[in-house]
């Protein structure tokens, strides 16, 4: 089977490291990754707990195709409960992390406690360790990955680390692994930093074995057949491995769902100069692109990472060589964030910022997001110059975005309040409602007023606003699997339904939504079969992923969160869009939710109900 049936646990105030057998009922019941650490993160922690408590825990957890030949199974999760939104946390992170921590035996590692002083955990195959990071607090995530390898001496060591946010509560701190992958949303580096956790650092050499897999001649069968599918598909074959997500900043903005300059507008005139194609295109100053070349994860076949390189001469890194080599570059909601949103089209500064991010360890949706709110309070006179720590937070500079991320990444003046997030920083200053947030977290990059079913997606996310849970852009926008009217709220229900119980199979799973652009379940579920014992119908899939998104619902309820939290910012409901296809049109939320919560078996008042959990087990 593709589990290697060990979960890790680590007692940070005890110093203890014990490992002990993975709940193979629960296993089976919630498949891997998110799925499974979400059951144990349910069954351990009071959903009232404060997140920044030595009570909250903090799961890093494989799926069963991480670190197997299947295409794109590098992921892992990291599920804790968010300090950013109160509500379930469960962030998810590519590159060779995930497959690392596999190849060392572990399906999951359960962080509890908190350290009395800074440690990072070692684990070398079945050798897991806490050792003092003292000398590491207070520097980068770079720093510490080259510290560690050093310290080691094993540059095939991986590792995923906080950076000064994650250590000085910045409340969308990330957790980054191999330098710029990371396990970006809800503040789950906030809550690794409150344990004086600094870093995880994995080596493993047993690999994930033929005789691991349940029927490995069927299993690789699949595997070749799904390739097949991502190959030949114009997404997956062409659009992403050459351009990235980047892809989508012409096309979103021409559908006229681009928020821009903290969604006030909803398409931006310098779109076509932070887009995938500016990124190819001879920079001026020495005839170079920006970017340098695509990337991949660990097995995958896409390869839509962007390495970039930044020109030397701009003013954001003229006098700081150490910026001048080549590092993660933008991605399309990165691009968005630091770029559109904030008004900003100086693609040199977005990669920058965006370096910022990831040395850091900073969540940059949220960071651009909030800079775009604290811009927009700033340009009403609710912040000063003074209070902003004599940066000018105009919308379009691309100065004070630079100072605003190096402020907020050290935790500096005016970043500490930056680093609060949106919704803490307009409650603070007076305009809850320019915080463009769902459950206090930070909206991604598409206008639900020009794309319908996203409403609906960012109301009901289990994990505040995100797009990720449920990519409706796919067929509003895109026509996958089928094309569907962006302008248009009916039948959004269903299809949002679908797309959120598909998304917790596949991030249960180990492999990456993206292949979802080509795959459906229907090419997923042959791979899980071949791989896992246990009964993995298209049908038990399908139920599994509806009994994630229900457990993840009773979570947040028994936090404290209601149908009231199912809303959107009043600027979405109530000030239509100016420009494009859907000017004229708001979100239609109160048409959508009501369907929504029929279709999924609740209450009006959003409560899944006692037949609904007795169908799902739960």
């Amino acid at each position: 089977m593709a589990w290697t049936k060990n979960v890790l646990r680590v007692n940070l105030g005890d110093a203890t490291c014990t490992s002990e057998s993975l709940n193979m009922d629960w296993a089976t019941q919630y498949l891997g990754q998110r799925g499974l650490a979400t059951k144990y993160l349910v069954e351990e922690v009071d959903p009232k707990v404060d997140a920044l408590s030595p009570e909250n825990k903090l799961i890093m957890a494989t799926g069963p195709l991480t670190g197997t030949v299947a295409s794109t199974g590098a992921r892992y999760s990291v599920i804790t409960k968010s300090p950013l939104t109160g509500a379930i946390a469960c962030s998810n992170s590519g590159g060779f992390f995930g497959a690392e921590l596999k190849f060392a035996g572990w399906d999951m590692v359960i962080i509890e406690g908190r350290s009395d002083e800074p440690v990072y955990l070692s684990i070398e195959n079945d050798k897991a360790q806490l050792l003092p990071a003292a000398d590491l607090w207070g520097k980068s995530v770079w720093e510490t990955d080259e510290t560690i390898r050093t310290r080691h001496q094993d540059p095939q060591m991986r590792i995923a680390a906080i950076g000064r946010a994650g250590e000085n509560g910045v409340l969308f701190a990330c957790i980054v692994n191999d330098l710029h992958r990371a396990a970006g949303r809800s503040g789950v580096g906030a809550v690794m930093g409150s344990k004086n956790l600094k870093a995880v650092a994995v080596r493993g050499t047993r690999g994930v074995s033929g005789d691991s897999i349940r029927d490995p001649k069927a299993f690789m069968s699949a595997v070749s057949a799904g390739k097949k599918v991502l190959a030949d598909n114009a997404v997956t074959g062409q659009g992403l491995p050459t351009y990235g997500t980047q892809v989508l900043m012409n096309v979103i903005n021409e559908v006229g769902a681009l928020p821009t300059r903290n969604w006030k507008d909803s398409q931006f005139e310098g779109a076509n100069k932070i887009s995938g194609e500016a990124m190819h295109e001879p920079r001026a100053s020495d005839g170079k692109p920006n970017l340098v070349t695509n990337a991949a994860c660990f097995g995958c076949t896409i390869a839509c990472g962007r390495i970039s390189k930044i020109d030397e001469t701009h003013f954001t890194v003229k006098n700081k060589p150490e910026y001048w080599g080549a590092s993660g570059g933008l991605e399309y909601e990165n691009a968005w964030s630091l770029g559109a949103d904030t008004g900003i089209d100086d693609l040199e500064a977005l990669t920058y910022v965006n370096y910022i991010c990831n040395e850091e360890g900073m969540d940059p949706i949220s960071f651009g997001a909030t800079v775009a709110a604290a811009m927009e309070l700033y340009e009403a006179g609710l912040i000063s110059k003074e209070q902003a720590g004599a940066v000018e937070l105009k919308f379009g500079s691309a100065e004070a975005l630079a100072q605003a991320a190096e402020m907020t990444g050290r935790a500096e003046g005016f970043g500490k309040e930056l680093g609060l997030g949106s919704k803490r920083l307009c409650e603070k200053y007076g305009r809850p409602e320019l915080a463009m947030v769902v459950k206090g977290q930070e909206f991604p990059a598409y206008d639900s007023r020009g794309i319908q079913g996203m409403g609906l997606t960012y109301a009901t996310s289990n994990r505040g606003a995100c797009h990720l849970r449920s990519y409706t852009v796919a067929s509003e926008v895109l026509g996958i699997p089928a094309k569907t009217d962006p302008l248009v709220s009916d039948g959004k229900a269903e299809l949002v339904k679908a797309f959120q119980d598909a998304t917790a199979v596949v991030d249960s799973s180990g492999l990456c939504v993206f292949t979802t652009f080509a795959w459906s379940l229907e090419d997923i579920q042959p791979q899980i079969a071949a791989a896992c014992d246990g009964d993995w119908s298209l049908d038990d899939l399908q139920t599994m992923g509806e009994r994630v998104w229900n457990m993840e619902r009773q979570f947040n309820m028994a936090a404290g969160l209601t149908a009231e939290d199912d809303t959107l910012p009043k600027r979405l409901l109530e000030e239509p869009a100016k420009t494009g296809p859907a000017k004229g049109k708001v979100t239609e939320l109160a048409k959508m939710l009501p369907e929504y919560y029929r279709i999924r078996g609740w209450s009006e008042d959003g409560v899944p109900t006692k037949e609904t959990l007795a169908r799902l087990g739960l």
